[in-house]
């Protein structure tokens, strides 16, 4: 017990010093910064698409957005497609440059058909003007049941359901997006109450108690 008390006395006096010669581990990351191995900054890839099919209907390019909540399809398409009945929804979007969009109806499990694997679909079919290059975007639930894994570094997207998979390499397939295609974001109840609240008191409740 006296070494025990004599090296704590030592430390809080401050006399137990760093040896002139002692070798310190550093850790990883900051050998890294210290040796400038940090890997060089990339631009960004922006998002990405890749072919599919919907019954007999070949779609070269769908949009592959992770900034998408939901996955969406022009009315024109799902039109085209003549498949079931729309089921209704009193969903809103709301795009990046803010603007409010009301879908027509969904397109509940949809078979999506990519390389050999088949992935169930909800869509939220909505009144757009039809890209022709890229006329659908799937969201991030479709990249999440299709077990994506992404690698933009190397420009790579695996799908894998079960024990199949399958990998693309996007390469060309990367395409920067125009801020105002993007859906960031689904509104289920507030931005739908706020609408309606506009259309039955079209005047601000103030100006009433104006003389």
């Amino acid at each position: 017990m006296p070494n025990y008390a004599k090296f704590l006395k030592e430390i809080l006096s401050n006399k137990r010093r760093l040896e002139e010669y002692a070798t310190v581990a550093l850790t990883e990351e900051s050998s890294a910064i210290l040796q400038n191995k940090l890997p060089p900054k990339l631009q960004d890839p922006g998002s990405f698409s890749i072919p599919c099919q919907i019954g007999t209907t070949i779609i070269g390019k769908a949009l592959c957005d992770l900034g998408a909540s939901v996955s969406l399809l022009p009315l024109s398409v799902c039109q085209k497609l003549d498949i079931r009945e729309l089921k209704p929804t009193t969903i809103s979007l709301q795009l990046a440059d803010r603007s409010i969009k009301f879908p027509i109806g969904i397109l509940e499990n949809v078979p999506l058909k990519v390389g050999s694997l088949f992935i169930p679909v909800d869509f939220v079919v909505l009144e757009m003007e039809e890209d022709i290059n890229i006329p659908i975007i799937l969201g991030r639930p479709f990249l999440a049941t299709a077990g994506a894994i992404i690698d933009v570094k190397n420009g790579k997207m695996t799908l894998r359901v079960g024990e199949e998979e399958i990998e693309f390499n996007l390469g060309k397939a990367m395409k920067a997006m125009d801020d105002k295609d993007s859906c960031l974001r689904v509104d289920l109840i507030d931005t739908l109450v706020g609408a309606e609240f506009k259309k039955s008191h079209p005047k601000d409740s103030l100006e009433h108690f104006a003389w």
